[in-house]
């Protein structure tokens, strides 16, 4: 890798206009691909995600994840003044991120027709529920009302129980890394046309886009076919699923012939892989009922670390499910560099999760912390323009708000 050449988003200037999730990781990342991300928050809570646990010495720890890499501004825009240097920063920016329920930023004046009227060139990324389109737009909601109403929810499970919650935000994600795509996208456009765009996120559609198997099964059967709850296998991919060892869980996935013939030896002894019943895949998943009990036995009588030994010896794909501090201390996630660690102004040392992209050229991880709020008032608003003087006076009046762990600090 040369180090000194730049990631490629450097130069672009993206305003953060977001809180929570959603938003946050989608400018997150463009920040780990080298973009100047100023977060904008309102004084004097600032983003909703500062309130969310886990917190250390009053830091959120989820701000701190979503919000790596930034540059903090807070500032009052019913305040003429607030209103003239946001107006000054959006002249400047690339690109605007926001995820508020649509109209809401329209009737502050920060919607698209009036920024775009600002800065022709500006990428808008707008982040909601349902989008801004549709009988359901007006509608707030998150991820998790994205996660039941698309589908996914129905299909995981035990039969015949409530649906499990699921303990990521997936729609979120989901969403903000479709943004990171759209955002790139609109911006590679923009070289031809010379004008920006407003890009519509939906959590719903984006959730809904991810049915790679449930989609075409309804729609190819006429409606007659649903994936439903199936517990701990896939009924139409045996044998791919989850089994219990004697102290703990892991996951084989041998549903290619090729696996399955390694496997069945293994697990059942000759006789049972020379069943001609089992040497397709829809003779398997006819037959499931009678393979998985082998299966669950085989795993039942050995621990994880056995099953994994010999199920690697003849080359099965298998994993042991792993809990977080298993997940952090994974010489391979270590060795991908997916643990960062950052220098917090108030923290000390932390270590949170990297970004996933990976490029020959350039390093992308992100060695800045998430800023304080307001911690850099100051030096954006002299860049814009401002004089010594009206910054103070903004900063004396509270149109400029910073916590105050920003004192003493370089800003």
């Amino acid at each position: 890798m040369t180090a000194a050449q730049a990631r490629p988003l450097e130069g672009i200037r993206v305003i953060d206009y977001s809180h929570f999730l959603a938003g946050p990781y989608l400018s997150r990342c463009l920040a780990a691909l080298g973009a100047e991300v100023i977060k904008v928050e309102r004084p004097t809570e600032g983003d909703a995600g500062r309130q969310h646990p886990f917190f250390i010495q009053g830091q959120s720890g989820y701000f701190l994840q979503q919000n790596m890499g930034k540059k903090g501004l807070c500032v009052n825009l019913k305040d003429a003044r607030g209103r003239e240097l946001m107006e000054k920063l959006v002249a400047t920016a690339d690109v605007f991120v926001e995820n508020y329920r649509p109209g809401a930023l329209a009737r502050l004046g920060l919607g698209y027709e009036a920024l775009s009227a600002l800065n022709p060139g500006l990428v808008y990324c707008s982040v909601s529920a349902y989008g801004h389109t549709g009988p359901e737009s007006h509608r707030a909601g998150f991820g998790l009302i994205a996660e039941a109403r698309s589908g996914i929810m129905a299909m995981i499970g035990s039969p015949g129980e409530a649906p499990p919650l699921l303990r990521i935000a997936l729609g979120d994600m989901v969403t903000g890394i479709h943004g990171v795509a759209a955002v790139n996208a609109a911006l590679l456009g923009r070289i031809k046309s010379g004008r920006g765009q407003h890009i519509d996120l939906s959590l719903y559609d984006c959730l809904v886009s991810m049915h790679e198997y449930a989609g075409q099964c309804y729609t190819l059967s006429q409606g007659r076919v649903k994936p439903e709850q199936s517990g701990h296998d896939l009924p139409d991919s045996t044998l791919y699923g989850v089994f219990a060892a004697r102290d703990g869980c892991l996951v084989i996935a041998a549903q290619v012939d090729a696996s399955w013939k390694r496997l069945a030896p293994l697990v059942g002894g000759e006789a049972f892989a020379a069943d001609v019943r089992f040497h397709s895949p829809q003779g398997r998943n006819a037959h499931r009922q009678e393979i998985l009990p082998v299966v669950r036995a085989w795993t039942g009588a050995r621990t994880v670390a056995q099953c994994l030994a010999a199920l690697d010896a003849v080359d099965v794909p298998c994993a042991k499910v792993q809990d977080i501090g298993e997940v952090l201390a994974d010489p391979q996630i270590r060795a991908r560099g997916m643990v960062v660690r950052q220098h917090h102004p108030v923290l000390g040392d932390v270590d949170l999760l990297n970004t996933p992209f990976r490029f020959s050229g350039c390093d992308t991880t992100l060695r800045e912390p998430a800023p304080l709020m307001g911690q850099h008032n100051r030096r954006i608003a002299a860049e814009l323009g401002f004089c010594a003087a009206d910054i103070e006076a903004m900063v004396r009046d509270g149109v400029l708000y910073q916590e105050a762990a920003v004192a003493g600090l370089e800003t």
